[in-house]
């Protein structure tokens, strides 16, 4: 079916179409317009329900009042959940929200900026790979705002919203010495990312500070595109192959589940048998007897933040970014349940 245009607005109303985009557009009063004509364009507008065209706006405005939002998996309970406070706190601003997942995957990543750019998005906030700086900078030289989140590349000047993963690490890992656990491994992602690299710098560092033993054997790391019977299997040679293992960190929720599960499998006790620590909290992790003790990420301050700094941008008329470029890390805070609790 054939959406309404402005055309069928103007004949309705028994005017121009151009006094109709003009209308439309907010610009009654600087047109001199009168008010009864005004209203009357609006109230069929409404009863049409008319939409305009993003796109045809973009060309006549330069904006479009939408945002790109890249992130690294959609379905990941972290991200879904930082999306809808992203697209809430974009709504405030008059801003729709349109994204993708990369999968971590480079070639996927600059596929979705292909789609964003072709869609004229206003503004970009971006979970970035491990490839994409360039395309980071490509966009920074056409003068298009935006936000990294969840991670950064120290080489490139930008806008960021992140989590401090290394005190979030340590945290995590000095709270399992404290509780007496005497052997503890991680299971990450084969990264070298900032977020990933701080949880793992974390981890040791609250081991060698609590002088506990630490050495490779102790470390595994997973590739992140791994099916789920594949981390798994995985997570079960890992976790049989240390010895005198007594706690456990996952660095990230997925991995807490399949660790869960893994754990599970084998016929260990969560919380006696074994300590269990993951990285993001999860309803799961809530839910489950025991319930898993995990480092949480202040999701909806996380999300203002990136959006604060996407707007402050967007309303800035000049090229040139409207502040020094604004680079905030937020605090985790550890919540302790029973998975952790050798009681």
């Amino acid at each position: 079916m054939k959406g309404i245009s402005i055309k069928d607005i103007a004949k309705q109303a028994g005017v121009s179409p151009t006094t109709v985009s003009f209308v439309l557009n907010g610009k009654a009063k600087e047109k001199r317009i009168s008010e009864q004509v005004a209203k009357k364009i609006q109230k069929i507008a409404t009863r049409l329900k008319y939409k305009p065209n993003q796109l045809a706006r973009g060309l006549r405005t330069g904006k479009t009042k939408t945002i790109g939002l890249i992130v690294e998996d959609i379905a990941n309970n972290f991200f879904a959940t930082l999306a809808k406070v992203v697209e809430d706190e974009a709504d405030k601003h008059g801003y729709k929200v349109l994204y993708g997942s990369t999968e971590d995957n480079t070639e996927k990543a600059k596929g979705l900026l292909e789609v964003l750019k072709y869609r004229q998005v206003d503004g970009y906030i971006i979970t970035p790979t491990k490839n994409l700086d360039k395309e980071i900078e490509l966009l920074q030289s056409a003068a298009k705002p935006i936000v990294l989140m969840d991670r950064y590349f120290p080489h490139v000047e930008s806008h960021y919203v992140v989590l401090n993963n290394y005190q979030g690490a340590y945290d995590a890992t000095t709270h399992l010495a404290e509780k007496g656990y005497q052997k503890i491994a991680i299971v990450t992602i084969a990264s070298d990312q900032t977020q990933m690299k701080e949880r793992l710098e974390g981890f040791t560092a609250a081991l060698k500070d609590n002088k506990l033993p630490f050495n490779k054997s102790q470390v595994k790391r997973l590739p992140f595109d791994l099916d789920r019977e594949s981390f798994i299997n995985e997570i079960k040679k890992f976790l049989l192959s240390v010895k005198d293992l007594d706690a456990v960190f996952f660095a990230t929720n997925y991995l807490g589940i399949a660790g869960i599960e893994t754990i599970r499998g084998l016929g260990w006790e969560i919380g006696k048998d074994i300590g269990l620590i993951g990285f993001d909290d999860h309803d799961l992790f809530r839910l489950h007897s025991p319930s898993i003790t995990c480092v949480s990420q202040p999701i909806a301050a996380i999300g203002k933040s990136i959006v604060d700094i996407l707007m402050k941008e967007l309303n800035h008329p000049t090229p040139a970014p409207a502040t020094p470029y604004q680079q905030v890390r937020l605090e985790p805070e550890l919540i302790i349940r029973d998975s952790s609790s050798r009681d």
